[in-house]
């Protein structure tokens, strides 16, 4: 369990899309730690369940759900497990999951870019619609998706990787206006900056 004991997230739901591995591992393991109760996706079911019975060795009271989130539907039957795994109360949503071909502009296929905008993007974008009406339920709610310093300056890891994390620090402005008379927090991190996650999540500790 984790040893830091500042603070708590116990009685705090979570989502974390692609939590099985990297960040999105490293962010569903501190939550947990803190005590929140969190739910996870990954498009592998084998190791969704490796990571499952992990956690569950550790102490931790996670539960996931196979999803590819660049599927509309695997995101709606996501959120319709996430609202019955929690009884219909979201506070934490973390839009993690990416993707990146890393090629030149002009060796960016159609493909490519439907599949990039679709995973990193359009995925963040539908969950936070598909999720308002979980956060809004909980009455102290926090978005924080993971963004990218490419979504600000050029860090020649692709043009539509960059395209699509500046939509992503864009989109973070605008809910966090229209959203905040919800009580629904809204921040992004560029991607190398986890040590600051726990402060976006600090009033709940």
């Amino acid at each position: 369990m984790h040893k830091d004991t500042r603070w708590s997230l116990h009685g705090k739901t979570a989502l974390v899309t692609g939590g099985t591995k990297g960040i999105g591992l490293a962010i569903v393991e501190e939550l947990a730690g803190l005590g929140a109760v969190v739910h996870t996706c990954s498009r592998n079911e084998s190791h969704l369940m490796e990571c499952i019975n992990d956690w569950h060795e550790k102490g931790f009271d996670v539960s996931g759900s196979v999803c590819d989130v660049s599927s509309r539907v695997q995101r709606q039957k996501l959120l319709e497990s996430v609202a019955d795994v929690f009884d219909g109360k979201l506070n934490i949503l973390v839009n993690n999951v990416g993707t990146n071909p890393r090629k030149p502009t002009l060796d960016v296929a159609a493909e490519d870019f439907s599949f990039t905008v679709s995973t990193n993007l359009e995925s963040a974008y539908n969950i936070c619609q598909l999720a308002y009406p979980l956060l809004k339920a909980s009455e102290e709610a926090s978005i924080v998706f993971i963004s990218s310093v490419a979504g600000v300056v050029s860090v020649n890891t692709g043009s539509i990787y960059a395209v699509t994390k500046g939509g992503i620090n864009q989109l973070t402005k605008s809910l966090a206006c229209e959203w905040a008379k919800d009580d629904i927090r809204t921040n992004c991190v560029a991607h190398f900056c986890y040590m600051f996650f726990k402060l976006l999540l600090c009033h709940f500790y």
